[in-house]
């Protein structure tokens, strides 16, 4: 396996294409906003025109894209990927998207003889640049151990799920355990304030507890900065709660937490706060 398709440049494609470019595969990119592509390319990529050009000719196609519709289109659309790539190339989904939707592109690929994978990401942007992410993975199980060495390439922690869509539902309790850890890390805050504590020192004081957790040393510490910058974007991690709400409301489970959580981000965001990162909760409580 020596060339890739990359579909969705964004902050985390950018540097997930540097990591593959760099693991030694020839890496063709396609963005629908090309100048979002203009620095890999710089640094060796290869610009396509289009989602079809890009999957044509390829020994797999990864996309990373913003929101379901956006898949439906980059698989389904006019000139969709599964319409247009090569018979045996393995296509890569690693957005977050509907367990669902995951299940209907790789039904579909497999009637064209194209092997096809669910593989959603956690790590944010420190993550992608690192080449530390942790990547969950839905699909045939001979497929995984085929693209293994595009994941190692982009992660650290990878990991198979079972069949397809499972990917998709692993991310989906990642989300609903950050969304938790979160508002709690922000309550937190919210509280050392209150009582005229330093925020900081608390953080520090209670990181190394039981309270410990990536989001408390990590996404907290930026708001001691006020640093909103997205490693994460609101909007994005909204469509990621909605989507976990409804897979449990179908399954029969009640997440009050994140359906709680999921409301104060919903307030931030008609308050224009959709681009900021997900730290920017604290701004609830503020």
């Amino acid at each position: 396996m020596k060339k890739i398709g990359f579909i969705g440049i964004g902050i985390m494609g950018q540097s997930m294409v540097r990591n593959l470019m760099k693991a030694g595969y020839e890496v063709a990119v396609y963005n629908r906003t090309k100048s979002k592509a203009d620095a890999v390319v710089a640094e060796g990529a290869l610009w396509c025109d289009s989602a079809a050009q890009c999957a044509a000719g390829r020994d797999a196609v990864i996309t990373i894209v913003g929101y379901p519709k956006d898949v439906e289109e980059v698989y389904f659309g006019e000139g969709g990927v599964i319409a247009h790539a090569d018979p045996g190339t393995c296509l890569i989904d690693m957005t977050t998207t509907s367990p669902k939707l995951a299940v209907r592109i790789y039904e579909n690929g497999k009637k064209k003889g194209l092997p096809v994978l669910d593989a959603p990401v956690t790590g944010g942007d420190a993550g992608a640049k690192a080449g530390t992410l942790t990547i969950l993975v839905g699909g045939d199980q001979e497929t995984f151990e085929k693209c293994r060495p595009l994941f190692e390439a982009m992660g650290k922690n990878i990991y198979y799920e079972g069949k397809a869509g499972n990917g998709q539902h692993t991310k989906m309790c990642n989300q609903i355990a950050i969304a938790g850890a979160l508002s709690g890390a922000c309550e937190a805050l919210a509280y050392a304030k209150a009582v005229g504590m330093d925020p900081a020192h608390m953080l520090e004081s209670i990181s190394t507890g039981a309270a410990g957790s990536a989001q408390l040393s990590n996404v907290a510490s930026r708001i001691l900065k006020d640093d909103y910058a997205p490693g994460f974007f609101i909007k994005h991690f909204i469509k990621d709660m909605k989507l976990a709400d409804e897979e449990a409301v179908n399954a029969g489970a009640h997440l009050g937490v994140l359906e709680y959580v999921l409301n104060m981000y919903q307030e931030l965001e008609t308050e224009g706060c959709g681009d900021l990162g997900t730290q920017a909760l604290i701004k609830y409580y503020e």
